[in-house]
């Protein structure tokens, strides 16, 4: 347990929770006419999602309560173990819409890269904390990392899940930045990930093809591909405009009545836009912004390295992860699977980042940033 430490990080706390709830309301609004047709109940995924952000909240203060230090210690271990049930997943894992991303549990799935990729933040957290010296050094200091993130990116890249892995490349760059590494290093290997994850990204047909779609060069496939791949983005942003200023009003959404595929999941935002308009997708993203604020500011007042750099790097992939999701359910970004952190329906999602967001508070409450007040993390 921590020391008795200043207070946490309300903006976080409040901005997480308030997410949380008001998602129980959005995932029931677009679950709802899904649900009563396929299994007779129009509350089945609201009762599900409701009892995950219990979990999730639950989490949430559990982990605030553990001091941070614990985790340096075990991403290590932690992260060996989320690499092998990435490899668990190849071999056997559940097979879902053409990708291979759970583990079958019977009663519960568990998707191992929502474990990788906070597991790999802690890792890479803790490697550039003990690489102060010799970051500046490619060979000691930059390669062994890179080197063990990209088994996780790798194998999480083969599900096929391209868009977590290249998330996760994009948090290791950003932690090396912060973790001060040489700037014509990390020039050199972006070139070479543009380089390399742009051969990849054209290799499959599915994968050249939504490419081609986003970009309005799709004239030429075979069997409307173009029009398939694009079905779901007309009918989000049909959905926007719908929607227009203040929205329609909650539960009076049109698209999330089996026009919009996956309209509690990957694009409840736009349902979201729907419903409660303009106004209400903007101050969804207020809230992110609210928790890349603060979780910039916990980590520019961490009392070391370790709680620097992990305090980033979950800030980093919460936010990218909403910022992608919200610009693929707008259009301006190419179609991913990426869901709304503490929004989309899903239990494995909901529950790490939840748990991120402990975390994060704990390392709040040890940089001193409200040092008038209380922490409720504290033990006497």
């Amino acid at each position: 347990m921590s020391k008795k430490t200043d207070h946490i990080d309300w903006f976080i706390l409040l901005s997480v929770v308030g997410l949380m709830l008001f998602s129980v309301a959005f995932v029931y609004s677009a679950s709802a006419a899904f649900a009563d047709a396929h299994f007779g109940s129009s509350e089945k995924l609201l009762v599900n999602h409701g009892i995950r952000v219990v979990f999730g909240l639950l989490a949430v203060f559990v982990f605030a309560r553990i001091d941070y230090h614990v985790w340096e210690r075990l991403a290590k271990p932690a992260y060996i173990i989320s690499l092998g049930l990435l490899a668990i997943v190849l071999v056997s894992g559940a097979r879902v819409k053409g990708a291979t991303r759970w583990i079958d549990m019977g009663y519960i799935s568990f998707q191992p890269s929502e474990l990788a990729k906070f597991a790999l933040v802690m890792f890479i957290s803790a490697m550039l904390a003990e690489r102060t010296r010799s970051i500046g050094d490619f060979k000691r200091g930059v390669l062994p990392i890179v080197l063990w993130a990209l088994p996780c990116c790798g194998l999480i890249a083969l599900q096929p899940n391209v868009s977590t892995a290249g998330a996760l490349f994009l948090m290791m760059f950003v932690l090396l930045f912060i973790g001060n590494a040489r700037a014509d290093h990390l020039s050199v290997m972006g070139f070479f990930t543009i380089v390399v994850g742009g051969v990849y990204a054209l290799s499959a047909p599915y994968r050249r093809n939504r490419i081609l779609a986003f970009l309005g060069l799709g004239d030429g496939m075979e069997n409307n591909a173009a029009e398939k791949i694009n079905y779901q983005l007309k009918q989000a942003l049909l959905a926007f405009g719908n929607g227009g200023i203040t929205g329609v009003g909650p539960g009076r959404s049109i698209q999330r009545d089996f026009f919009l595929p996956e309209s509690y999941g990957d694009f409840i935002y736009s349902i979201i836009g729907e419903e409660y308009g303009l106004i209400g997708a903007s101050i969804i993203l207020i809230a992110f912004g609210i928790l890349l604020w603060r979780g910039l500011a916990v980590a520019k007042r961490a009392p070391d390295s370790f709680g620097r750099l992990l305090a980033a790097g979950i800030t980093v992939v919460l936010v990218v992860y909403a910022v992608v999701n919200a610009g693929v359910t707008c259009g301006v970004l190419p179609t991913t699977g990426l869901p709304m952190p503490f929004i989309s329906y899903g239990g494995t999602s909901v529950l790490f980042s939840s748990a991120a967001v402990g975390i994060l508070l704990n390392i709040s409450s040890h940089a001193g940033v409200y040092p008038r007040r209380r922490n409720i993390a504290s033990t006497e």
